[in-house]
């Protein structure tokens, strides 16, 4: 029976790294509400324009749709001087911060998505300990403009992981059944992985806590890894074929495990019964493969940070991985009570950051359920050509990293 790599030496090839869990209690910090170093300006006369930005050091911008204003560069921390400025000329219909646009949803913590949605933002995790440098705005999976298309209409999401928690509000109530292949006398999760997980893909759009990929999905909750984070190919198989007689779409595995027949087998039948399978291409920094994503009908996934930029941890090689998403300093849920990781972190409960390709896979699967909601008719094979096909090539890493680019939430949903 093989082990699957999640704890120890997993905790290196799947790993979170540095996990952090914070409680509920505690306050967000204040996040900006505008874009900082751009502001919007509609001038009357247009023949006007150049001389009077230059009078200010600044240079005519691009047009903003056909709304006649234009989108216009200026100094970090001078937007609101300038904007000031331009509003007692004439020759101004009217000058405006360029406002930052937030998704319907008001969960505390989404400012700091920054995959959903990146402004650029920085921000210190829920305990202060970890300062996330700003990133690069619009380096994010266009999560939120998806949610205007669809929200995931209820399709399932098989996670296959350390199970989910029983007391997050945020993420429990999304469950809608659960097993337990890990031979462990419960379904609660004690080890926190499964939880983050989850929340990645589902996270409930309220008043708390943090916004899922998927809004409208549900869970399969499928434990599979024990509460030392440890579990078996066989058992793994199991959730699997679990997972597909329940009626998931979408088939998750942030987990990663020695290549077997018996699980390749389990993949393959999963595939034929028109599931899409995604799992975590592993933190090992190399191009070793790992499995179940390196078998061919698995989108095996990379991680990215906020600047779209290959995470230093994340395995990688297009020759077998399919794309990447966000996998550095990944908000999302935990358990509310004592887990492995919370302890072996030293931290509290309820939200904060992960980091590893584990938190890159499940954006990617939510996606893919996001594109089944959006396409009648559609099929796991053009679900996954979708996904893989509409991805962000402009990001470096296409075709040297992972066969196709960022995953993009929007153009999936999209594509035609």
């Amino acid at each position: 029976m093989k082990k699957m790599m999640i704890a120890g030496i997993t905790a290196a090839v799947m790993g979170f790294g540095a996990i952090n869990v914070a409680a509920t209690s505690n306050a967000a910090a204040p996040e900006p509400s505008q874009f900082t170093g751009q502001i919007i300006v509609k001038f009357r006369d247009n023949g006007a324009a150049t001389g009077l930005l230059r009078q200010q050091g600044l240079s005519d911008g691009t047009g903003i749709g056909s709304t006649g204003a234009h989108l216009i560069k200026v100094p970090a921390g001078k937007e609101s001087q300038v904007i000031d400025a331009l509003n007692r000329n004439p020759a101004v219909e009217y000058a405006e911060p360029d406002e930052l646009v937030t998704a319907t949803t008001a969960d505390t913590y989404f400012p700091r998505q920054y995959a959903l949605q990146n402004t650029g933002q920085s921000f210190t995790n829920t305990d202060g300990t970890i300062k996330v440098p700003a990133g690069e705005p619009d380096a994010d999976v266009d999560a939120v403009e998806a949610w205007s298309v669809t929200t995931g209409n209820g399709i399932k999401v098989a996670v296959l992981d350390s199970g989910v928690a029983t007391d997050n509000p945020d993420i429990t109530p999304k469950v809608v059944l659960r097993a337990n292949f890990s031979g462990t006398t419960s379904n609660e999760d004690n080890y926190g992985h499964g939880t983050h997980v989850a929340g990645i893909v589902a996270a409930v759009h309220n008043t708390e806590g943090v916004a899922g990929v998927c809004p409208g999905c549900t869970i399969l909750a499928g434990k599979v890894l024990n509460d030392s984070g440890v579990g078996s190919s066989s058992g793994l198989a199991n959730g699997i074929n679990w997972a597909v007689s329940n009626g998931a779409k979408v088939i998750n595995m942030s987990i990663g495990v020695r290549a077997s027949r018996t699980l390749e087998t389990a993949v393959n039948n999963a595939w034929s019964k028109g599931v899409v399978l995604v799992a975590a291409a592993g933190n090992g920094g190399n191009q070793t493969k790992i499995y179940p994503a390196a078998y061919p009908n698995v989108i095996a996934v990379a991680a990215t940070d906020n600047k779209d930029v290959k995470a230093d941890f994340s395995t990688y090689g297009a020759s077998w991985v399919d794309m990447a998403a966000p996998g550095v300093n990944v908000y999302s849920t935990f358990p509310n009570h004592k887990t492995v990781i919370g302890t072996q972190n030293k931290r509290s409960w309820g939200y904060d950051v992960g980091n590893g390709t584990s938190m890159s896979a499940p954006i990617v699967a939510a996606t893919a359920a996001l594109a089944w909601s959006s396409h009648p008719g559609a099929t796991n094979t053009s679900v996954r050509a979708n996904v893989e096909s509409s991805a962000d090539k402009e990001v470096f890493g296409a075709g040297t990293y992972w066969a196709h680019g960022r995953v993009d939430t929007l153009a999936a949903v999209k594509a035609p």
